[in-house]
C-alpha cells in the first residue's frame, strides 16, 4: 500500500433565522464576524450559505479537531450577525427563490441559469485526498463510481424540505441533479479525455467555467487531489469524518488495484443512476442497488461491503476501529435525514426539525 495520503475536507451550511428557520441573506455579514474570530469563511452561491475548508489533515484526529474548531467558530460568527448555523443538505423551511450572493461570478451564473441557481441553498461536504496526479484521479473517480450511491446513502441529510417530509433522504441529491454538470461522474479513459470534455462544455456554454463541474467525483482544479462531492453535509462532525475516512480509504484502495491492472469496474449510466435515486430515495435504513452484481441489497449490507473492500487501506491509515465506531454509532442513532424525520413525525412542527439540525450541528 502506498503511503497515507493527506485529506482535508470543505463543508457548506446554512444560515437561518433562529426563530422562524427561514434562510437568512447575511453570508457577507458572517464572514466579516468570522474574520474578528481568525476564520475565513467562503461565500458560496446564495446568500444563505456559507463553507468552511480545513487544513490539510494527516490524520482523522487531526481533521477531528480541525472540523470542530471550524464549525464552533462559524456558529459564533453566525450568532453575532443574527443567523443559525445549521448543518443540512437543503432548508427546511424557505422563501421562494433565494438571493445571489452579489459577486460577478455569481451574479452571471443566476442570469445564466435562471431558477435553478435561484433555487438553492444546497449544501454538500467534498473530501479532497491527496493523489500522485490527474491522471491517477481520473482512474481513481473510475473506480469509485460504484460505490457512491452508498456514500449518499450514508450521508443524508436532507430528508424536510418546504415544509413537508419529501419522501427522499437525500432531496438535496435529487434538486442538485438538475444542474448540467452534476451527478454520476462519467467514466473517462485519461486526464485529457476529461480535459476536453469540461473545454466542450465551456465552449458550448453549458456550464459558464471549470468550477462549474460539479460531478460527484472530479479531478480538483485547485489542489493535488481528487475530489468526493457526493454527500449532503453531514449532521454531525463525526459523520463528516467517518465518511472522510472511508473516502480517503477508498481512494487508497483504488490506487493500489490501479498500480496492480486491475480492470476497471463497469458500471452503466442507467444503473448507475438508479442507483442514486434509490440511495437518495431510502438513506441508510433502506434497501440500494449493489452494482457489482445488479442486484438489491439493504444499504447497511453495501455499506459493509465497502468497509470490506477499503479494510487494507483502513488498516494502514489507522481509521479501522474509528470506521467500526462511527459506522455503529450512526446506524443506532440514524443519520441526519432520520434525525430530521423523527422529529418532524412527531407533532409535524418544523421548530423541533430546527432544533434536532441545529443540535447535530454542534454535537462534538
Amino acid at each position: 500500500m502506498a503511503d497515507i495520503p493527506t485529506i482535508g475536507v470543505e463543508e457548506e451550511f446554512l444560515l437561518v433565522d433562529p426563530e422562524s428557520g427561514a434562510p437568512l441573506p447575511r453570508n457577507r455579514d458572517v464572514a466579516d464576524h468570522a474574520a474578528q474570530l481568525g476564520l475565513d469563511l467562503q461565500l458560496e452561491l446564495t446568500s444563505c450559505q456559507i463553507e468552511t475548508a480545513t487544513d490539510v489533515a494527516h490524520t482523522a484526529d487531526e481533521l477531528n479537531t480541525s472540523l470542530v474548531r471550524l464549525r464552533r467558530t462559524a456558529a459564533d460568527a453566525a450568532d453575532q450577525a443574527g443567523a443559525r448555523l445549521l448543518a443540512a443538505g437543503l432548508p427546511p423551511t424557505l422563501p421562494h427563490d433565494f438571493p445571489i450572493t452579489d459577486t460577478p461570478r455569481y451574479r452571471d451564473i443566476g442570469d445564466r441559469f435562471g431558477m435553478i441557481a435561484h433555487e438553492q441553498g444546497i449544501c454538500g461536504c467534498h473530501v479532497h485526498v491527496a493523489v500522485p496526479d490527474r491522471d491517477a484521479a481520473v482512474a481513481v473517480s473510475n473506480r469509485l463510481r460504484p460505490w457512491l450511491p452508498a456514500l449518499l446513502a450514508l450521508t443524508a441529510n436532507s430528508a424536510i424540505y418546504r415544509n413537508a417530509d419529501t419522501g427522499h433522504s437525500s432531496w438535496r441529491s435529487v434538486l442538485w441533479a438538475r444542474w448540467p454538470s452534476a451527478g454520476p461522474p462519467p467514466h473517462f479513459d485519461s486526464a485529457a479525455e476529461y480535459d476536453a470534455a469540461v473545454q466542450m462544455l465551456v465552449q458550448s456554454e453549458v456550464i459558464r467555467d471549470d468550477g462549474m463541474v460539479y460531478w460527484d467525483v472530479r479531478p480538483s482544479a485547485d489542489f493535488p487531489t481528487v475530489e468526493i462531492r457526493v454527500a449532503d453535509v453531514p449532521a454531525t462532525v463525526g459523520e463528516t469524518v467517518l465518511l472522510a475516512a472511508l473516502a480517503r480509504a477508498a481512494v487508497m484502495t483504488a490506487l493500489a488495484e490501479e498500480d496492480r491492472g486491475y480492470p476497471q469496474p463497469t458500471v452503466d449510466a442507467w444503473t448507475l443512476k438508479a442507483a442514486y435515486w434509490k440511495a437518495a430515495r431510502d438513506g441508510l435504513d433502506g434497501h440500494g442497488v449493489d452494482l457489482r452484481s445488479n442486484t438489491a441489497a439493504p444499504v447497511q449490507t453495501l455499506l459493509q461491503n465497502l468497509v470490506d473492500w477499503v479494510r487494507p487501506a483502513l488498516e494502514v491509515a489507522g481509521d479501522e476501529d474509528l470506521v467500526h465506531r462511527s459506522l455503529t454509532a450512526v446506524v443506532e442513532h440514524g443519520n441526519g435525514a432520520m434525525r430530521q424525520r423523527r422529529a418532524w413525525r412527531r407533532r409535524h412542527d418544523m421548530r423541533d426539525v430546527l432544533a434536532v439540525v441545529a443540535d447535530a450541528t454542534l454535537e462534538f
